[in-house]
């Protein structure tokens, strides 16, 4: 751990002594840990706390209202006792001003607690008459510690609180009584209450005395705060990570709770006797501010944490037996009651949530990094859907902390967008369901809900892509059936060429290719062209076009339509892998086309919309090569056929490891995989990538 001293160290360090302000958290665990044995003490430490935080925010206040207030006489006032009379609430009448002391709440310990007496008693007379010293402090601290080995981290600051809170509820007591109980007078003169009360004593001490009351108010923030992270340790650290860094320091707060408890006893005994050596107390009070400031902070990400946990849950339960769209969509946006308006993207005005009631809603999720092709995938199903006014559309952003920059590009966003728009300051409550349950990594998604809540498709952004419109209304069923057909490139082509759709309605053949090595793509060209004018071909009335993905006319680089043509194949991929169902021969096509990539070469063979076979290209650039060895048989069997099966025997020569690269980003990815090309289960690696670009042309590399 890292050390958290503050600058400095105290006056009352002795040349060469131990300076507790110096020493890192690890010093000091490694010191305490020995002390603790077990939690086998069992009390009601709850409310002994209670106890203790009932005396001592009365003696601070007697403090703070009596002892430190700038009178005309420090205890009379036109002949009555100042203090008595504050305490009751007279004085302060009288003078026009707001009683305080009577006005704290008192809060009730439990009707069966009973105080250990003595326990605290022997923490009590292991603190009494120290000098003042940093060095005796910590060591006084480690023998409390030891003596409270078999208690819980946070019982060993209690009680030692508590230890003090006898002796400093005592001293007030004794001091409020001094001039109305004979017996509390003499007890007060034992204990020394007069001399500290003398007004020329409590003038010399005012500051020793201020500094005091601020360490004591500190010191309870400081254990109140402990108290909290206890209790929330009954959460599971799976559900609520940020516990375990709060919990795992709770040891180093105690120390430095316990050993400013035992300063401050010092300073106590020195106020009594009237002396002008005292500990710095100041330098406690800054490290235990730093101290709750820290778990403070702590505790609001664990409260955060616990919210989103207590969401999930929620969530778990309603999508189990949904009833209605309102319900499940409440509570997968909005904390609580927190329920805000919802923008139309077609109007720019907020409306009412009211507006899904009975609908059956596409609910677009994503982050903020977003392009505009992601959003003009879905601009077409928005004007097909919303002439029935049966389907609505939302955008979820996705935002883990929100800044005034992400505002501005939410913004920017949302302007572009027709459908409707969550708005919102903060994370969504559902945000851990969506990531956990829906398996959304940042790519954008699309989770279809019919109008009872009930999911059905966890992801349709995929099928949309390949499919748009066709695939309406996104259900599983829907893309079952549409994963099936092996009319797939003629989807995923569209827009590639402006001759696609010609070529397509009438059933040519069409070499789809491309690959990283320019010399290959020129070879491919040669033979390719060259059969596609043989005069058998031409004798057999077949057609054949070419198209080289992701080049232009001139022979360009065009990396928009490459990028948009692989996300497409991706996009199928997946829609193929996230269905439960056996690896068809269509996925199989899918999967090696996939696995070409990055290779030199690809090649895809269909007739018209139909696949004929996707292959590697080396494997297909031989057969081209090879043409005078099976052209005959295409007066035969034809050019499918035959092509496929020279193709075959070609593969049997050849020995091409097959990789497919899925991004971790696609959403659910399947444990495993059967090879494409054999029947052997693939091996499973992990990579890393950054191609230093962003956008569509990302997915090229």
């Amino acid at each position: 751990m890292a050390s958290n001293g503050l600058v400095g160290s105290s006056q009352q360090a002795n040349k060469g002594g131990l300076s507790l302000f110096t020493l890192s958290d690890q010093d000091i665990l490694n010191q305490i840990y020995s002390t603790h044995v077990h939690d086998d003490e069992k009390f009601d430490v709850e409310s002994l706390f209670i106890v203790v935080e009932n005396i001592l925010k009365r003696a601070t206040g007697i403090v703070d209202n009596v002892v430190l207030r700038d009178h005309e006489d420090s205890w009379v006032f036109h002949g009555r006792p100042i203090l008595r009379d504050l305490l009751r609430g007279e004085h302060d009448k009288k003078q026009g001003t707001q009683a305080t002391i009577e006005d704290l709440e008192e809060k009730t310990p439990k009707a069966s607690f009973s105080p250990p007496i003595c326990t605290l008693k022997n923490i009590s007379c292991e603190m009494q008459c120290k000098a003042p010293s940093e060095e005796i402090a910590h060591k006084t601290a480690l023998s409390i510690l030891n003596k409270l080995s078999n208690y819980s981290w946070d019982a060993k600051a209690v009680l030692t609180l508590a230890a003090f809170a006898l002796d400093y509820g005592e001293f007030w007591l004794l001091a409020q009584n001094q001039s109305s109980d004979p017996l509390a007078k003499s007890v007060g003169t034992l204990r020394r209450v007069p001399i500290l009360l003398k007004r020329p004593t409590l003038q010399k001490h005012r500051r020793a005395l201020t500094d005091l009351n601020n360490v004591i108010k500190a010191t309870l923030e400081v254990i109140e705060c402990i108290f909290e992270l206890e209790k929330l340790s009954n959460y599971d650290i799976k559900d609520v990570p940020a516990l375990s860094t709060g919990v795992e320091h709770i040891p180093v707060d105690v120390y430095w709770a316990i050993v400013t408890v035992v300063s401050c006893t010092t300073q106590l005994c020195c106020l009594i006797n009237d002396e002008d050596k005292k500990p710095e107390l100041s330098l406690f009070a800054q490290k235990l501010n730093v101290i709750v400031t820290k778990l403070k902070r702590q505790i609001t990400i664990c409260r955060q944490q616990i919210e989103v946990t207590e969401a999930y849950w929620k969530l778990v339960k309603l999508f189990r037996t949904p009833t209605e769209i309102m319900e499940v969509f409440k509570g997968l946006i909005y904390t609580k009651d927190n329920v805000q308006p919802l923008i139309d993207g077609s109007t720019k005005k907020p409306v009412n949530i009211d507006v899904l009631k009975r609908k059956n809603v596409l609910l677009f999720i994503s982050g903020l990094d977003i392009s505009d092709d992601d959003i003009s995938i879905l601009r077409p199903i928005h004007d097909a859907i919303k002439k029935e006014d049966q389907y609505k559309i939302v955008w979820i952003p996705i935002v883990d902390q929100w800044t005034e920059e992400l505002h501005r590009k939410f913004e920017t966003l949302r302007s572009k967008m027709p459908w409707y728009v969550v708005q919102y300051d903060s994370p969504i409550a559902g945000i851990r369901f969506v990531k956990e349950k829906w398996h959304f990594t940042g790519k954008p998604s699309v989770v279809v809900l019919n109008h009872q809540g009930k999911v059905e498709c966890e992801n349709a952004m995929h099928m949309i892509r390949v499919w748009g419109i066709k695939a309406f209304p996104f259900t599983s069923t829907v893309e079952e059936t549409l994963s099936t057909s092996k009319e797939w490139i003629g989807h995923i082509a569209t827009g590639v060429h402006p001759n696609i759709v010609n070529w397509i309605k009438d059933q040519k053949y069409i070499f789809f290719y491309g690959g990283k090595d320019n010399e290959w793509i020129q070879q491919f060209t040669k033979r390719a062209t060259a059969i596609a004018n043989d005069p058998v071909i031409k004798e057999a009335r077949i057609s054949i076009e070419l198209l080289c993905v992701g080049k232009g006319s001139k022979g360009e680089n065009n990396l928009g339509i490459l990028g948009r043509f692989w996300t497409g194949i991706e996009s199928l991929f997946i829609s193929k892998t996230q269905r439960k169902t056996e690896t068809d021969a269509v996925a199989l096509e899918i999967q090696k086309l996939l696995s070409y990539k990055n290779e030199s070469g690809w090649v895809v063979l269909s007739k018209g919309s139909s696949v004929v076979l996707s292959g590697h290209g080396t494997t297909v650039l031989k057969v081209l090569e090879e043409f005078d060895k099976w052209k005959e048989v295409v007066r035969e069997k034809g050019f499918e056929f035959t092509f496929k099966e020279h193709h075959n025997k070609v593969l049997h020569t050849a020995h091409i490891c097959c990789r497919i690269d899925i991004p971790k980003s696609s959403g659910k990815i399947p444990e495993n995989m059967k090879c494409p090309d054999c029947p052997r289960v693939m091996e499973t690696y992990v990579s890393f990538k950054c191609c230093h670009i962003d956008g569509a042309a990302n997915g090229l590399h």
